[in-house]
């Protein structure tokens, strides 16, 4: 029985093997939609999500199987002062994976070491957010071809993202990588992701402005500044329109650029992209489902259908 809480706890050709499962999927849905049936996810969510609860939802749907589970820490036993480890060793008698996601950094993994059923960590304070990274390198692969040797650019809140944080991890093991860090001063990557990177002799830049470095860019990924993550709202306020892409700062961009965003967006890309062929962020929601489904059928442990 495996979790996964970090994105590192998959290895590259299991993190293959998953991408190549998700592509199969995507072709051939109706062979996959009885994989889990009589299985369960329970999704037990301590604060608020759209996109990652409903895709682990239709995910788990569409292989068959059904869903429990609560949307926020109101609606679940915490609200009672119930711990994370009891909740998972209740929530244990009742289904056959749990999908988690918390404010707390570490609450998964938490989960993870009471129960014997695999624990999916869908986010966990400002640490890390596999299944997105999983849905990030799904959409790099189906669109670019390939994850190797590709410069990647980061943009707007780089210290409180995790999944910034989680992407940034896993690309680090492919060949060639270059990352280009976008971010004003007071939301640059931790310092320890950046002596990561210095560890493994990997590349990277560190700049204030996105127009100088767009023409060298195979993937922008985009991010919002998010207002729960900062203690001072002055701050909040004078930073959140930092980084806005629109279509002048395209004008240099590569015609093959694909520009990621983990969703949701505030203003950080302007509605005026979403019809440039380059923009994939709403294909990347839909991909996401996808890599779930993989993902679940893997740590369950479930035959790939013939």
């Amino acid at each position: 029985m495996r979790s996964l809480i970090d994105p590192t706890d998959l290895s590259l050709s299991e993190i293959d093997d998953i991408l190549a499962l998700a592509d199969d999927i995507m072709k051939n849905r109706p062979k996959y939609a009885e994989v889990c049936k009589g299985k369960k996810l329970a999704t037990l969510f301590y604060e608020p999500s759209t996109r990652t609860r409903l895709s682990f939802e239709a995910a788990m749907m569409e292989l068959g199987g059904n869903v429990l589970g609560f949307s926020s820490a109101d609606n679940s036993s915490a609200s009672k002062g119930e711990s994370v480890a009891d909740t998972a060793r209740i929530v244990e008698k009742y289904a056959d994976i749990i999908a988690m996601r918390h404010p707390k950094e570490g609450a998964p993994l938490v989960a993870s070491m009471h129960v014997d059923i695999p624990v999916i960590n869908a986010g966990d304070g400002g640490h890390n957010h596999p299944t997105q990274t999983l849905t990030d390198l799904l959409t790099i692969k189906q669109t670019k071809g390939h994850l190797d040797h590709l410069t990647v650019g980061f943009c707007g809140d780089l210290k409180f993202g995790r999944t910034v944080h989680s992407l940034i991890k896993q690309l680090s093991l492919y060949e060639g990588t270059h990352f280009i860090l976008i971010s004003p001063e007071e939301l640059q990557v931790p310092d320890y992701i950046k002596e990561d990177l210095d560890h493994k002799g990997i590349s990277y830049t560190e700049v204030t402005q996105m127009d100088e470095v767009m023409p060298k860019l195979d993937i922008l990924y985009m991010t919002r500044v998010q207002k729960e993550r900062f203690f001072n709202e002055a701050d909040y306020i004078r930073l959140k329109d930092s980084y806005i892409l629109n279509l002048d700062k395209l004008a240099n961009a590569k015609e093959d650029l694909k520009i990621l965003h983990p969703l949701p967006r505030v203003n950080e890309i302007a509605t005026e992209v979403d019809n440039d062929p380059r923009a994939t962020y709403f294909k990347q929601a839909e991909y996401g489902k996808f890599v779930r489904m993989a993902l679940i059928m893997t740590l369950l442990e479930l035959p790939k259908p013939e």
